[in-house]
């Protein structure tokens, strides 16, 4: 692709043609994933603290605060798909991009307000004093509270399910340079994001442990307009995606109508019999075309021509659809058994970001005799290697690995999700046994009913550095690798949707984890001392420990069936558009999928 050319599909803020050369390019990809950098900034602290913050202030129980915080992710994460699905068919990704910051800007500045105004939360009051009656939060600042908390969960949705498919918007696959770019994109957006929360976890969880929640919440605030404001600077020289007209979801949907309605017909014995546009007379340049595949026949059925189709007449799409579309339908389905393999790593992740901060918080923070560090700002230390370690795996270990495996990735997508289910199972047995040790200390001090932060345990926090470590390594290769695997895969209709299998992921993770925990206490009550593993506000005498080690075995499970499911994936097959002529067979992807599926031979 020369400079000056139009690049087809892609418009600029006035809709006129993108040109190749003035708009778009790498430095604008890497200015729109600036603005997810300062929403990691802005929303990673709020995370990471949000346990103590609901205890410590709002005054809710520990399992309680874990389940508030597990259930506020999991809305974030599954709000993603609808609003990429408005991205696409009305509003567009820049606009989306926009109105999310503003969504999450409200939201913080709600909760600083908050937590700025005496009149606005619960008196203060020691939670852990087993002589208090703390007042929990209710009414009105309730309703504030969680106001706040749900208008940051939809911006931060908006920011994830828009900016990555608009920073992929700035690369053209078709030109040999931007599409290696493109290769590389993924792993600059984990290296932005990881600045991000660095950021967050040091700065702004310093400024809310030791200058205030207020305005810890304040920094948050203004670090997310920063990452609006650069957006907006890029507005003029962005390669904007056209907005679609027809939502590729409901063309999926349409076929699992039409074969279900169709489930007593008989398939005919030629594939070539079931329905598909004309490639000559009917297809438009772009439209794709993919071959009939023997999987999933009973979704073939809703190609199923009943009555002879003319050019004149365009079929009822709830009614007859076609083959590509049908396939298109199959790829989804063959997904979604490792997506919801994905689950369960988002549950281990969950325990980091909620009892893993609570255990910090009994531990002694000290760094020197004078400086302490924040029990939420403990994962800065594998953010810090993951920071290190992008560039080095994206520009040294990647073109290593590719000489010797011959794939352009390395290691394939499935290889890479595989090891960090892995490293997730291992951070879980791992944070089991620094949770015996911290009770160990805890019984032979004596001081089992120590009071948090006030009577800190003498263990060092950096205790916990083993399994936030582990954890973080498991997230660099599974996060990365389930963003690359559902771009590949997802039909080219919803590419901008294919991040969104993550985060949906993601939030049916948090909310399993609710689920869990829940049903871990109920499972427990009658047979532990503080009537369950995990129930109390005291970490000394519940069986923290045990939960961890049932997570740990539950990954394992959960990897032995990837493996499983792993070794059985087909790749999608290669697309043609409307303008080629030429038949597409099956036979034809067979070099893709020996290039690509690499997983059942490392398990030999």
């Amino acid at each position: 692709m020369d400079k000056g050319e139009i690049i087809e599909g892609k418009v600029d803020w006035k809709g006129r043609p993108a040109i190749k050369g003035k708009h778009g390019g790498m430095f604008f990809a890497m200015l729109s994933l600036c603005t997810a950098g300062f929403e990691n900034m802005a929303t990673v602290a709020l995370v990471s603290n949000l346990v103590t913050y609901l205890t410590q202030v709002m005054h809710f129980g520990i399992s309680d605060a874990a389940n508030q915080v597990t259930n506020f992710l999991g809305t974030g994460y599954i709000l993603s798909i609808p609003i990429a699905a408005l991205a696409d068919m009305y509003l567009g990704r820049p606009k989306s991009v926009l109105l999310s910051a503003c969504f999450e800007i409200v939201g913080l500045g709600l909760l600083a307000i908050q937590a700025h105004s005496n009149n606005l939360k619960p008196p203060l009051c020691n939670l852990y004093d087993p002589t208090a009656h703390c007042i929990k939060v209710g009414g009105g600042q309730a309703g504030l509270l969680f106001l706040g908390l749900y208008l940051v969960a939809t911006g931060s949705a908006g920011i994830k399910a828009t900016v990555p498919p608009h920073g992929s918007d700035q690369l053209e696959e078709k030109d040999p340079k931007e599409a290696r770019q493109m290769a590389s994109f993924f792993n600059w957006y984990l290296f932005v994001g990881g600045v991000g929360t660095a950021a967050s976890l040091t700065l702004v969880v310093w400024i809310q442990d030791n200058k205030g929640w207020d305005l810890g919440f304040g920094t948050s605030t203004f670090a997310m307009i920063a990452g609006a404001l650069l957006f907006i600077l890029g507005l003029p020289r962005y390669r904007i995606h056209i907005i679609q007209k027809v939502n590729p979801l409901i063309e999926i949907l349409q076929v699992y109508v039409v074969a279900f309605r169709n489930r007593n017909l008989k398939l005919p014995e030629d594939p070539e019999e079931l329905y598909e546009i004309n490639r000559d007379m009917e297809a438009a340049p772009e439209t794709e075309f993919l071959p009939h595949r023997d999987i999933y026949k009973f979704l073939d059925k809703a190609a199923i021509q009943t009555t002879p189709i003319t050019q004149q007449r365009t079929p009822n799409p709830w009614k007859l659809c076609r083959v590509t579309q049908v396939e298109n339908a199959k790829i989804i389905l063959g997904v979604l058994p490792i997506f919801c393999c994905a689950i369960i790593m988002t549950v281990c992740l969950a325990q980091l970001q909620t009892f893993s901060i609570e255990q910090a918080v009994t531990m002694d923070t000290r760094i020197t005799k004078h400086f302490h560090i924040p029990p939420a700002s403990l994962g800065i230390i594998p953010i810090i290697f993951i920071i290190g370690l992008v560039p080095i795996y994206d520009r040294i270990v990647v073109p290593f690995l590719r000489r010797i495996t011959g794939h352009p990735f390395g290691i394939t997508h499935l290889q890479r999700i595989g090891i960090g289910i892995v490293l997730n199972s291992l951070s879980m047995a791992v944070a089991g046994i620094v949770e015996v040790k911290r009770k160990e200390v805890a019984r032979k001090h004596n001081m089992v009913d120590a009071i948090p932060l006030i009577q800190p345990l003498p263990i060092s926090v950096f205790w916990l550095s083993f399994q936030y470590f582990i954890a973080v390594v498991a997230d660099v290769f599974s996060y990365v690798g389930l963003l690359e695997f559902y771009y590949s895969q997802v039909p080219r209709g919803i590419k901008s949707l294919s991040t969104c299998f993550l985060w949906f992921s993601f939030a049916l993770g948090y909310y399993l984890s609710s689920v869990i925990v829940n049903i871990v206490n109920s499972a427990t009550k009658g047979i532990t001392s503080s009537r369950g593993w995990l129930a109390g506000n005291n970490l000394n005498t519940n069986h923290l420990n045990l939960f961890y080690w049932l997570l740990s075995i539950l990954s394992f499970l959960d990897f032995l069936v990837y493996l499983f499911l792993a070794q059985r994936y087909k790749y999608r097959p290669i697309a043609q558009r409307g303008t080629s002529t030429s038949k597409v067979s099956n036979e034809d992807n067979k070099e893709r999928e020996d290039i690509e599926v690499h997983m059942g031979e490392v398990i030999e």
